[in-house]
């Protein structure tokens, strides 16, 4: 037992201090693990300071979306037009029209290409820029941790945020197949639980919403945590006189960081959603998809430097349009998308954050050409189109193209490896830059080439 200001305390209470909001000893955990793989690492200056990805799961078709085909074959073009954006001369969708104003802000990506049809799988590449191995079946099994970790926690191994703010945040349900298979690049894979995400994953439309990863438990005040810091402190110190190991040695200074972040009033402050004019939350659109949208704009303006934002109802409710791909998109996926995402970039921009905060339209794949006989789309790598928007980006681009029926590129095909690498190097990370799985082996973090032509 352990005992301070006269009062005695177990082992067990102790170790339940990081859970305080939540999230059980797993903050600590994934702290302590935090050693010196970004230490001395040397970056040059990239124009990305904060970077939201905004993950469209099972695929949007670019049909309807940024590569519509108004003149093309009656049987793939589909039921709606194309409309004039503020460029001249493209269209988007015409379920697009508020994004279609902001064309002139955009970088428009429609000769994205790959083989993976399986959408727990082409997720990994999709978030990493690395595939699995040569002869890793295209079917749904679960996440591994030898998997290449995502962007969120390369960023948090080799340039971690402030002392009071997470790096990485995921804002939505951790996506899934219906069989309830995870998809892959969500999990931070070799480099280990220590770069995992903060993840907020709750409804957020209550006008009252309080984020209930940073929620302090009823009647838990600052004094008192500090007097549970001091106590945890006095357990590591009993126990490092018994475990003389490095990790325990450190122990103590990543329990520090975790106390530092859940007590930070600007961790509060920056997750605080109800804070938001009702206004701005009509802007962005009473939609879950809208107010994560919105909370992500809060956390970069706080500067969280990686902010994931998934489009999904766990485990239904995805683009995945097998049956009624055209009434999906009229009646929720398409206006839905179109209010959070051109909110978002027009606030951005408006607040003077564009310059400094890259903004990605991610996804698996794209959707077939052919509709299918339940009036839908199914799963296609062929061609499909993404989306960026600010910090290095050169608007107004339209960059590839597609044929007649969005099936295949006819321009500048490129796969996910040269999109991650277009990401890293807007975040000014070197393109030799090299991890470490746990076992010492490196692994280049960079293996495409970043799209120049999107690049101002």
């Amino acid at each position: 037992m352990f005992s301070s200001a006269g009062k005695s305390i177990g082992r067990r209470e102790v170790l339940r201090v990081g859970g305080l909001f939540g999230m059980g000893l797993a903050l600590p955990t994934l702290l302590e693990q935090r050693a010196g793989l970004g230490a001395g690492t040397k970056q040059n200056c990239g124009r990305a300071k904060q970077v939201i990805v905004l993950y469209l799961h099972g695929g949007h078709p670019q049909q309807e979306t940024f590569d519509p085909k108004p003149n093309g074959p009656s049987a793939v073009k589909g039921e709606f037009g194309a409309i004039s954006t503020s460029l001249s001369g493209v269209q988007f969708s015409e379920l697009l029209p508020q994004t279609a104003k902001l064309a002139h802000r955009l970088a428009v990506v429609r000769s994205m290409s790959h083989g993976n049809a399986n959408h727990v799988t082409a997720s990994l590449p999709a978030n990493s820029g690395h595939s699995h191995p040569p002869g890793t079946p295209e079917t749904d099994f679960p996440p591994a941790a030898s998997d290449f970790p995502p962007f969120g926690a390369v960023l948090d191994a080799v340039r971690p945020a402030a002392r009071d703010l997470p790096t990485w945040v995921r804002v939505g349900p951790l996506m899934r197949r219906n069989n309830g298979t995870v998809l892959h690049g969500q999990l931070p894979g070799f480099l280990g639980p220590s770069h995992a995400s903060f993840d907020v994953d709750q409804e957020l439309l209550p006008a009252d919403v309080r984020i209930q990863a940073v929620e302090r438990a009823a009647g838990l005040t600052a004094l008192r945590m500090t007097e549970r810091r001091d106590l945890l402190s006095e357990f590591e110190q009993t126990r490092r006189l018994i475990d003389h190991s490095a990790q325990a040695r450190d122990l103590n200074a990543y329990y520090q960081r975790a106390f530092a972040l859940l007590t930070s009033d600007r961790t509060r402050q920056a997750f605080d959603l109800a804070a938001e004019p009702a206004k701005s939350r009509d802007r962005y659109g009473r939609t879950e998809f809208g107010q994560r949208c919105l909370l992500a704009r809060r956390l970069a303006a706080a500067g969280v430097p990686m902010v994931n934002v998934s489009y999904c109802h766990t485990p239904v409710g995805s683009w995945d349009t097998h049956s009624q791909n055209f009434k999906q998109m009229k009646d929720s996926l398409a206006p839905t998308f179109d209010a959070a995402f051109s909110a978002l970039v027009e606030d951005l921009a408006e607040r003077g954050m564009l310059d400094e905060t890259l903004v990605l339209v991610n996804a698996e794949f794209g959707r077939t050409p052919a509709i299918n006989k339940s009036a839908g789309r199914d799963h296609w790598p062929w061609v499909y189109s993404l989306v960026l928007a600010g910090a290095g980006i050169q608007a107004g681009t339209v960059y590839g193209a597609s044929d007649h029926s969005a099936a295949y590129p006819t321009d500048k095909p490129h796969d996910p490896r040269d999109m991650a690498a277009t990401i890293y190097h807007l975040l000014g990370i070197k393109p030799d830059t090299q991890i470490y799985d746990p076992a010492g082996r490196p692994h280049q973090l960079v293996i495409g080439k970043p799209i120049e032509g999107v690049l101002s």
